[in-house]
Order: C-alpha cells, then sequence, then structure tokens
C-alpha cells in the first residue's frame, strides 16, 4: 500500500511542477506581452501616423496577438498532454513561445507604422548627435582649442598652398628649361 501511495504521491508532485511551469512560463509570456506593448505604444506615442499605417500597424498588431493566442493554445494543448502522462519535453514550451514571439515580432516590424516610428527615431537621434557635436564644438571654442571649423580652414589653406606651389614648380621648371634651350 505504501508503494501505491508513494507512486500517486510522486504523480502529485510532478503535475504540480508542471502546472507551476506552466503558470510560470505563462505569466512570464504576459509580462513579455505586456512589454512587448508597452514598447511598440512608446515608439509611435509622439507621433501621428497616417490612416493607411495606423491601419496597417493595428493590422499587424492584431496579427501578433494572434500568434501569442495560438501559443497560449499549443501549451494548453501540451500541459493537457503532459498531465494525461504523455512524455512532454519541457523544451518544447520554450520552443513554443520563442517561435511565436518571432512571429509576433514579424507581424510589428513589417508594417509601415513600424517603419515610419523607426524613421522618426533615426531623426531624432541624429538630430540629437548634431546638437552634442554642436555642443562640443561650442566647448572646445570656449576653452581656446581649435574646433573642427578652424582645422576645415587649415586644410583648405594647406591645399591651396600645395595647389600654388604646384603652379610655381611647374612655371619654374618652364623657365629651367627655356633657359637651357
Amino acid at each position: 500500500m505504501s508503494n501505491t501511495n508513494n507512486i500517486q504521491e510522486e504523480w502529485t508532485e510532478m503535475v504540480e511542477e508542471m502546472n507551476n511551469a506552466v503558470a510560470d512560463s505563462m505569466e512570464q509570456n504576459m509580462k513579455a506581452q505586456a512589454a512587448f506593448v508597452e514598447s511598440w505604444a512608446d515608439a509611435v506615442e509622439d507621433t501621428i501616423p497616417e490612416q493607411e499605417n495606423l491601419a496597417d500597424g493595428m493590422d499587424g498588431y492584431n496579427r501578433a496577438y494572434e500568434e501569442w493566442m495560438d501559443a497560449a493554445e499549443q501549451m494548453v494543448e501540451r500541459s493537457t498532454d503532459a498531465a494525461q502522462g504523455e512524455d512532454v519535453d519541457p523544451a518544447e514550451f520554450r520552443d513554443i513561445w520563442l517561435q511565436s514571439a518571432n512571429e509576433a515580432f514579424k507581424h510589428v516590424m513589417g508594417t509601415s507604422a513600424f517603419a515610419a516610428a523607426n524613421g522618426q527615431l533615426v531623426e531624432s537621434m541624429m538630430e540629437m548627435q548634431q546638437e552634442a557635436d554642436d555642443l562640443s564644438q561650442d566647448t572646445l571654442e570656449q576653452l581656446g582649442f581649435p574646433t573642427r571649423n578652424d582645422v576645415d580652414e587649415i586644410a583648405e589653406r594647406l591645399i591651396e598652398l600645395e595647389r600654388r606651389q604646384h603652379a610655381v614648380e611647374q612655371k619654374l621648371d618652364r623657365v629651367l628649361e627655356h633657359l637651357e634651350e
């Protein structure tokens, strides 16, 4: 009788561990979904996309949501299979979520709304880079160091001097050739 109790306790423990693993996995998935939606919303928050981009973005988001829901259904099916005694590799659960995440991201990232938001992000970053560059040039100037403009001006003068020197050398060569004749 104690052997039967041990088997039943082991079974109960295994099912409890599986349930905990599934619950943890679903909780992580919900957190990932929330983070994804939040980052997506932040990316397009300050923009008012054109109607076509907005519709395309919503369509991409809906397809991504369908991917997540399909993954949730697969998780429930595989959890049921495991509870019924089928040997289910825990890595299968991870693979379901990774595949669905990849597909969901493809759906959203392939939209014109995502492209427009990325374009605006790159533009903003370039503006910030230019502002930082201007600030560093101003700081160098205030400290008495040569700025990029100063170096560019010196380079232009050197190039002009080289051009003139070359012209003088050519004239001198012609004079010397004429004198030798």
